[in-house]
C-alpha cells in the first residue's frame, strides 16, 4: 500500500506540471517511470475477463470485468488512480504549495489554490489583509 501510494504521488506530480510539485514532497517521488510501472503491477493483483456486449443496433463490444475472486485493495485503488489519470478530471489536479503540505485536490474555481476549506479560509483572509493593508 505504501509503494502504491508513493508511485500515486509521483504521477500526480507529473499530472500537475507545469506546476511543481508541494515543496513538502519535490524531494521524497518516486522517479515517474517506475511509478507507472507500480502502479500497473499493483492493478494487475485482481485478473479480469473479456466479457463480449453486443448491443441490438450496435457493433460488438469488449470490456473486461474483474474476477471477484478475492478484491485486493490495493488492486482496487490501482484501478481506481488509473480511471482518474485516464479522464478529463486529470487537468483539474492542482498541488497545494503551502508549506509543508502534501495534498493534491481538484480545482473547482478558477482562483482555487486551497486542498481543504479551512485552507481557503486561509487563504482569503490573506487577501483580504493584503487589500487592506496600510502602505508603508
Amino acid at each position: 500500500m505504501r509503494e502504491l501510494r508513493a508511485a500515486v504521488r509521483a504521477l500526480f506530480a507529473r499530472a500537475v506540471r507545469p506546476d511543481e510539485p508541494g515543496s513538502a514532497d519535490a524531494g521524497r517521488l518516486v522517479p515517474w517511470r517506475a511509478a507507472v510501472r507500480l502502479l500497473n503491477e499493483a492493478a494487475a493483483r485482481t485478473p479480469a475477463v473479456p466479457v463480449l456486449d453486443w448491443p441490438e443496433d450496435t457493433a460488438p463490444v469488449v470490456r473486461q470485468t474483474p474476477v471477484r475472486s478475492g478484491d485486493d485493495l490495493t488492486a482496487a485503488l490501482a484501478h481506481a488512480v488509473i480511471a482518474f489519470l485516464a479522464s478529463p478530471d486529470r487537468d483539474r489536479l492542482r498541488a497545494r504549495h503551502a508549506s509543508r503540505c502534501v495534498r493534491y485536490f481538484l480545482m473547482e474555481h478558477p482562483r482555487q489554490e486551497w486542498c481543504t476549506p479551512r485552507g481557503g479560509n486561509r487563504a482569503r483572509a490573506a487577501r483580504h489583509h493584503q487589500r487592506h493593508q496600510a502602505p508603508a
